[in-house]
Protein backbone atom coordinates (compact mmCIF):
# COMPACT_ATOMS: atom_id res chain seq x y z
CA UNK A 1 0.00 0.00 0.00
CA UNK A 2 2.38 2.51 0.75
CA UNK A 3 4.62 1.88 -2.63
CA UNK A 4 1.39 2.43 -3.96
CA UNK A 5 1.09 5.76 -2.37
CA UNK A 6 4.64 6.50 -2.90
CA UNK A 7 3.80 6.18 -6.76
CA UNK A 8 0.75 8.14 -6.33
CA UNK A 9 2.40 10.99 -4.91
CA UNK A 10 5.65 10.84 -7.33
CA UNK A 11 2.97 11.72 -10.51
CA UNK A 12 0.71 14.12 -8.35
CA UNK A 13 4.04 15.84 -7.24
CA UNK A 14 5.38 15.84 -11.61
CA UNK A 15 1.37 17.11 -12.58
CA UNK A 16 1.76 20.40 -9.83
CA UNK A 17 5.30 20.82 -10.90
CA UNK A 18 4.22 21.58 -14.19
CA UNK A 19 3.71 25.77 -15.21
CA UNK A 20 0.15 27.15 -15.40
CA UNK A 21 0.22 28.31 -18.91
CA UNK A 22 -1.98 30.87 -18.06
CA UNK A 23 0.40 32.65 -15.42
CA UNK A 24 3.98 33.66 -15.89
CA UNK A 25 5.82 36.12 -13.47
CA UNK A 26 8.49 37.98 -15.00
CA UNK A 27 11.60 39.14 -13.70
CA UNK A 28 12.11 42.36 -12.23
CA UNK A 29 15.86 43.27 -12.64
CA UNK A 30 18.85 41.94 -15.02
CA UNK A 31 20.38 38.60 -14.65
CA UNK A 32 23.66 40.50 -14.01
CA UNK A 33 22.23 42.40 -11.26
CA UNK A 34 20.59 39.68 -9.45
CA UNK A 35 23.94 38.11 -9.33
CA UNK A 36 25.93 40.85 -8.16
CA UNK A 37 23.40 41.50 -5.43
CA UNK A 38 23.48 37.57 -3.46
CA UNK A 39 25.12 37.16 -0.77
CA UNK A 40 26.02 33.62 0.64
CA UNK A 41 23.15 32.79 3.47
CA UNK A 42 20.58 34.84 1.58
CA UNK A 43 17.23 33.93 0.86
CA UNK A 44 15.80 33.74 -2.65
CA UNK A 45 11.91 34.08 -2.60
CA UNK A 46 10.19 32.92 -5.89
CA UNK A 47 6.55 33.77 -7.68
CA UNK A 48 6.55 30.60 -8.96
CA UNK A 49 4.15 29.81 -11.97
CA UNK A 50 3.62 26.12 -11.23
CA UNK A 51 0.26 24.68 -10.05
CA UNK A 52 1.63 24.41 -6.65
CA UNK A 53 2.48 27.91 -6.55
CA UNK A 54 -1.12 28.57 -6.78
CA UNK A 55 -1.95 26.30 -3.96
CA UNK A 56 0.49 28.23 -1.79
CA UNK A 57 -0.43 31.53 -2.84
CA UNK A 58 -4.02 30.75 -1.98
CA UNK A 59 -3.03 29.84 1.80
CA UNK A 60 -0.50 32.27 2.35
CA UNK A 61 -2.28 34.97 0.89
CA UNK A 62 1.49 35.82 -0.71
CA UNK A 63 3.16 36.39 -4.41
CA UNK A 64 5.66 34.08 -2.83
CA UNK A 65 5.24 30.80 -3.37
CA UNK A 66 9.15 28.84 -2.84
CA UNK A 67 12.03 29.84 -0.77
CA UNK A 68 15.72 29.09 -1.25
CA UNK A 69 19.05 29.24 0.13
CA UNK A 70 21.96 30.88 -2.05
CA UNK A 71 25.21 29.20 -1.04
CA UNK A 72 27.68 30.91 -3.44
CA UNK A 73 29.97 30.13 -6.44
CA UNK A 74 31.22 27.32 -7.62
CA UNK A 75 35.01 26.41 -7.47
CA UNK A 76 36.89 27.21 -10.71
CA UNK A 77 37.74 23.85 -11.85
CA UNK A 78 34.15 22.89 -11.60
CA UNK A 79 34.25 22.44 -15.04
CA UNK A 80 31.04 24.64 -15.21
CA UNK A 81 31.17 27.34 -17.88
CA UNK A 82 27.93 29.01 -17.81
CA UNK A 83 27.98 32.03 -15.72
CA UNK A 84 24.85 31.61 -14.28
CA UNK A 85 25.04 28.01 -13.79
CA UNK A 86 27.75 28.58 -11.22
CA UNK A 87 26.00 30.46 -8.62
CA UNK A 88 23.77 27.74 -6.65
CA UNK A 89 21.06 27.53 -4.29
CA UNK A 90 19.38 24.72 -1.97
CA UNK A 91 16.26 24.40 -2.24
CA UNK A 92 13.66 21.54 -1.78
CA UNK A 93 11.66 20.58 -4.83
CA UNK A 94 8.25 18.63 -4.84
CA UNK A 95 9.71 16.08 -7.14
CA UNK A 96 13.33 15.90 -6.67
CA UNK A 97 13.60 16.70 -2.30
CA UNK A 98 15.69 18.88 -1.27
CA UNK A 99 18.56 19.79 -4.12
CA UNK A 100 21.47 22.14 -5.40
CA UNK A 101 20.48 24.14 -8.26
CA UNK A 102 21.84 27.05 -9.93
CA UNK A 103 20.44 30.84 -10.03
CA UNK A 104 20.12 30.46 -13.97
CA UNK A 105 16.89 28.58 -12.83
CA UNK A 106 15.11 31.65 -11.54
CA UNK A 107 16.74 33.86 -13.39
CA UNK A 108 12.93 34.71 -15.74
CA UNK A 109 11.10 34.91 -12.48
CA UNK A 110 9.83 37.09 -10.10
CA UNK A 111 12.43 36.99 -6.98
CA UNK A 112 12.93 38.76 -4.10
CA UNK A 113 16.26 38.69 -1.91
CA UNK A 114 16.12 38.45 1.81
CA UNK A 115 19.22 38.85 3.73
CA UNK A 116 19.39 38.16 7.44
CA UNK A 117 21.50 40.67 9.04
CA UNK A 118 24.37 40.71 11.57
CA UNK A 119 25.74 36.89 11.18
CA UNK A 120 29.12 35.89 11.16
CA UNK A 121 30.64 34.40 8.59
CA UNK A 122 30.86 31.02 11.15
CA UNK A 123 26.97 31.38 11.55
CA UNK A 124 26.54 31.63 7.65
CA UNK A 125 28.42 28.18 6.93
CA UNK A 126 26.65 26.31 9.84
CA UNK A 127 23.19 27.71 7.87
CA UNK A 128 24.52 26.26 4.75
CA UNK A 129 26.02 23.47 6.18
CA UNK A 130 22.63 22.31 7.70
CA UNK A 131 20.96 22.49 4.35
CA UNK A 132 23.88 20.66 2.50
CA UNK A 133 23.38 17.89 5.26
CA UNK A 134 19.70 17.71 4.45
CA UNK A 135 19.87 17.39 0.29
CA UNK A 136 19.03 14.04 -0.96
CA UNK A 137 15.88 14.30 1.34
CA UNK A 138 12.44 13.54 -0.19
CA UNK A 139 9.92 16.23 -0.42
CA UNK A 140 6.90 15.49 1.95
CA UNK A 141 4.63 13.23 0.12
CA UNK A 142 1.59 14.14 2.45
CA UNK A 143 1.74 17.82 2.26
CA UNK A 144 1.34 17.22 -1.62
CA UNK A 145 -1.66 15.47 -1.02
CA UNK A 146 -3.26 18.30 1.04
CA UNK A 147 -1.94 20.85 -1.45
CA UNK A 148 -3.51 19.30 -4.41
CA UNK A 149 -7.14 19.18 -2.16
CA UNK A 150 -6.96 23.13 -2.98
CA UNK A 151 -6.14 22.98 -6.52
CA UNK A 152 -9.49 20.68 -6.87
CA UNK A 153 -11.68 22.89 -4.52
CA UNK A 154 -10.66 25.97 -2.77
CA UNK A 155 -11.93 24.98 0.63
CA UNK A 156 -13.80 28.31 2.79
CA UNK A 157 -11.49 28.42 5.25
CA UNK A 158 -11.44 31.90 6.79
CA UNK A 159 -8.14 33.52 6.38
CA UNK A 160 -7.10 33.40 10.03
CA UNK A 161 -7.01 30.04 9.99
CA UNK A 162 -5.68 29.10 6.20
CA UNK A 163 -1.97 29.33 7.84
CA UNK A 164 -2.85 26.41 10.08
CA UNK A 165 -3.22 24.24 6.47
CA UNK A 166 0.85 24.40 6.12
CA UNK A 167 0.87 22.01 9.28
CA UNK A 168 -0.73 18.82 7.73
CA UNK A 169 2.45 16.85 6.77
CA UNK A 170 3.85 13.82 7.78
CA UNK A 171 6.30 14.88 10.67
CA UNK A 172 8.84 12.92 9.27
CA UNK A 173 12.31 14.87 9.73
CA UNK A 174 13.19 13.75 6.64
CA UNK A 175 10.94 14.75 4.21
CA UNK A 176 10.96 18.45 4.00
CA UNK A 177 9.06 21.30 2.50
CA UNK A 178 10.95 24.53 1.04
CA UNK A 179 10.39 27.24 4.20
CA UNK A 180 9.95 25.07 6.78
CA UNK A 181 13.33 23.66 6.39
CA UNK A 182 14.88 27.16 5.48
CA UNK A 183 13.22 28.24 8.85
CA UNK A 184 14.68 25.23 11.09
CA UNK A 185 18.16 25.85 9.39
CA UNK A 186 17.89 29.71 11.00
CA UNK A 187 16.01 28.29 13.93
CA UNK A 188 19.13 26.28 14.66
CA UNK A 189 21.74 28.92 15.25
CA UNK A 190 18.42 31.07 17.21
CA UNK A 191 18.21 33.50 14.60
CA UNK A 192 14.54 34.80 14.48
CA UNK A 193 12.24 35.59 11.94
CA UNK A 194 9.21 36.79 13.25
CA UNK A 195 8.78 39.06 16.24
CA UNK A 196 7.34 37.59 19.36
CA UNK A 197 3.82 40.33 19.84
CA UNK A 198 2.21 40.37 22.95
CA UNK A 199 -1.98 40.49 22.11
CA UNK A 200 -3.09 43.95 23.44
CA UNK A 201 -6.52 44.16 24.17
CA UNK A 202 -7.18 47.35 22.95
CA UNK A 203 -6.24 46.23 19.41
CA UNK A 204 -8.39 45.95 16.70
CA UNK A 205 -9.93 42.63 15.89
CA UNK A 206 -7.98 42.84 12.67
CA UNK A 207 -5.18 43.34 14.75
CA UNK A 208 -5.53 41.01 16.98
CA UNK A 209 -5.66 38.56 14.77
CA UNK A 210 -2.15 39.53 13.49
CA UNK A 211 -0.60 39.08 16.66
CA UNK A 212 -2.68 35.89 17.55
CA UNK A 213 -0.86 34.85 14.18
CA UNK A 214 3.08 35.53 14.89
CA UNK A 215 2.29 34.25 18.19
CA UNK A 216 1.08 30.62 16.44
CA UNK A 217 4.15 30.35 14.00
CA UNK A 218 6.52 29.24 16.47
CA UNK A 219 7.51 25.69 14.73
CA UNK A 220 9.55 25.31 11.80
CA UNK A 221 6.56 23.31 9.99
CA UNK A 222 4.38 26.46 10.37
CA UNK A 223 6.56 28.95 8.18
CA UNK A 224 5.60 30.11 4.74
CA UNK A 225 8.15 31.59 1.95
CA UNK A 226 6.40 35.45 2.85
CA UNK A 227 7.69 35.33 6.59
CA UNK A 228 10.83 35.90 5.15
CA UNK A 229 9.54 38.70 3.29
CA UNK A 230 7.56 40.19 5.84
CA UNK A 231 10.16 39.84 8.87
CA UNK A 232 11.99 42.80 10.85
CA UNK A 233 15.25 40.96 10.75
CA UNK A 234 15.87 40.32 7.29
CA UNK A 235 16.51 42.96 5.07
CA UNK A 236 15.14 43.19 1.36
CA UNK A 237 17.51 44.03 -1.19
CA UNK A 238 16.94 44.82 -4.70
CA UNK A 239 19.18 44.32 -6.86
CA UNK A 240 18.62 47.08 -9.59
CA UNK A 241 19.09 49.89 -6.53
CA UNK A 242 22.43 48.02 -4.97
CA UNK A 243 23.85 48.45 -8.27
CA UNK A 244 23.48 52.04 -8.72
CA UNK A 245 20.33 53.40 -9.80
CA UNK A 246 20.25 56.35 -11.89
CA UNK A 247 17.12 57.47 -13.12
CA UNK A 248 17.89 60.33 -15.29
CA UNK A 249 19.60 57.29 -17.66
CA UNK A 250 16.37 55.72 -18.27
CA UNK A 251 15.45 55.87 -22.23
CA UNK A 252 11.98 56.82 -22.37
CA UNK A 253 9.97 56.78 -25.69
CA UNK A 254 8.85 59.44 -27.37
CA UNK A 255 5.23 58.19 -28.06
Amino acid sequence: MNSILRSIGYRLARYLSRPDEERAPVTTCSNEALKAALKPGDILLVEGNTRLSSAIKYITQSTWSHAALFVGELQSDSGVTDDMEKYQLIEADITEGVRTVSLKFYCDLHVRICRPVGLSSDEIEHIIGFMKERIGYQYDLKHIFDLARYLIQAPPVPQKHRRKLLALGSGDPTKAICSALLAEAFQSINYPILPYLEINEDSSEAKKQTQEEYLHIRHHSLFAPRDFDVSPYFQIIKPTLSEGFDYHKLNWSKD
